[in-house]
């Protein structure tokens, strides 16, 4: 085999970006193995709201998240929540994270997501192009529902400042009723709403499950309940796979996208950043009318998506370790902010109860390229936004590992980034996305 053009791939994570990335391998020629701790969508790629939203797909360390104070973080109700009995490693992050959350910060990895945002839905394309069986949804419009106008200008101001550092968000600022008109599920609690446009959506475990059934159908082989516990990089030999049971799986190059466990493959080659579980719960209701489109309470910090016969409600950003039990603390936070906004729905009669751990760096920007070693690459970080970006993500790391040209912005998402980065001009210069050791 050549590195330019690998003959065999070993992708360590079955969720929507390992996956993606196996799909778009198999474009290029590449036969690959798919290894998996539990199977296909097992973790966050499950329960999430399902939102191709570009609009709403920014950096999650931003000035607001301050404005929650310390006291809010450790208060089991809060949207953003941290266990008080914190551990040291989880410590270094919230304070990186909190370095972040400045304007100047926000703007700069504002304008990275700009350039990614251009792209992401693009990705999706081709998998539909490709065949993908799953649809993606038109979210005509998208919604968000606020309390009061001081509310929805937080949000409006944030899209502002997006469209001032390179995005390109379609918004319109409408009353309650009109939100209510167009979506009855909105309650009296909405008094201001912002109707989005040129957003999508997607059924998250139909989808993947879908882009599994794609990458098997191409010869490609996903292997569940094989938990890796190490990477080994034998040089020109390629790299193996050793599992916990101590099978191994070998092949040319291998991917390590296995989401909020990302460090413990990782860190030897090089990635340094910590990757941090931001875990999110959802569950499902079946209101008196099913509503047509997202709905997003982003004071709440709550997203609603209608899947088939259900409709999702999902939230919370819990930094705690991955494998923690489901609090039932975060289930009655979410109804408890959701009830006052929407109407029709018996928030007794829940289904599929959830919860996964979001994978998510300190300066908010994805993991996306090579290591130290030339056959380990990585692909993860994405917080919140693993189902928008993921394809982008798989499309990207594809053509990188078979040597075909990739997007410019992909050197913002390097793996092994530092305080300092070239600009475009080739310029060295100041990055304020420092993610160093910490």
């Amino acid at each position: 085999m050549s590195l330019d053009r690998p003959d065999h791939v070993l992708i360590v994570g079955a969720g929507a970006v390992g996956l993606t990335t196996a799909w778009f391998l198999q474009r290029h020629g590449v036969h690959v193995t798919v290894l998996d701790r539990k199977g296909v969508a097992g973790d966050s790629s499950w329960g999430n709201a399902g939102w191709l939203a570009p609009s709403l797909t920014l950096p999650l360390p931003e000035p607001s998240v301050l404005r929650y104070g310390i006291r809010a973080v450790f208060d089991s109700s809060s949207p953003v929540y941290v266990p008080p009995a914190a551990d040291p490693r989880l410590l270094r992050f919230l304070t990186t994270f909190a370095m972040h959350c400045t304007r100047s910060r926000w703007e700069a990895a504002m304008a990275v997501f700009a350039e990614v945002n251009r792209i992401a839905l693009g990705a999706y394309d081709d998998l539909v192009d490709g065949g993908i069986s799953e649809p993606v949804r038109p979210a005509e419009p998208f919604l968000a529902g606020f309390a009061t106008d001081a509310d929805r200008e937080v949000l409006a101001e944030e899209f502002r400042y997006a469209n001032a550092h390179g995005a390109d968000i379609d918004y319109t600022l409408i009353s309650g009723d009109q939100a209510r008109a167009m979506e009855p599920v909105l309650g009296d609690g909405v008094r201001a709403a912002i109707r989005i446009e040129g957003q999508r959506y997607i059924d998250p475990p139909r989808f993947i499950s879908s882009v599994a059934d794609a990458v098997r159908a191409r010869g490609g082989v996903i292997v569940e309940d094989f938990d890796v516990d190490d990477i080994v990089d034998h040089g020109r030999r390629g790299v193996e796979a050793v599992g916990s049971g101590g099978d191994t799986r070998s092949a040319d190059v291998v991917v390590i996208a296995n989401g909020a466990r990302l460090n413990s493959l990782a860190r030897k080659f090089g990635v340094r950043t910590i990757v941090q579980a931001g875990r999110g719960y959802s569950f499902s209701v079946t209101p008196e009318r099913l509503p047509r489109r997202p709905v997003y309470l982003p004071a709440q910090r709550v997203a609603c998506t209608p899947l088939s016969d259900r409709f999702r409600v999902a939230g919370m950003m819990e930094f705690r370790r991955p494998d923690a039990p489901r609090d039932p603390r975060r289930i009655r936070a979410i109804i408890e902010a959701a009830r006052p906004m929407l109407t029709g729905i018996d928030w007794d009669a829940r289904s599929e109860e959830w919860v996964g751990s979001r994978p998510c760096t300190a300066d908010g920007l994805p993991l996306v390229g090579g290591t130290r070693s030339e056959r380990v690459y990585v692909a993860g970080g994405h917080g919140m936004w693993g189902i928008a970006l993921g394809p982008l993500t798989g499309r990207m790391l594809a053509d990188k590992i078979t040597g075909h040209p990739t997007p410019a912005v992909m050197a913002d998402l390097d793996p092994l980034r530092s305080g300092v980065r070239r600009d475009r001009a080739g310029h060295s210069a100041p990055t304020p996305r420092q993610t160093a050791d910490v």
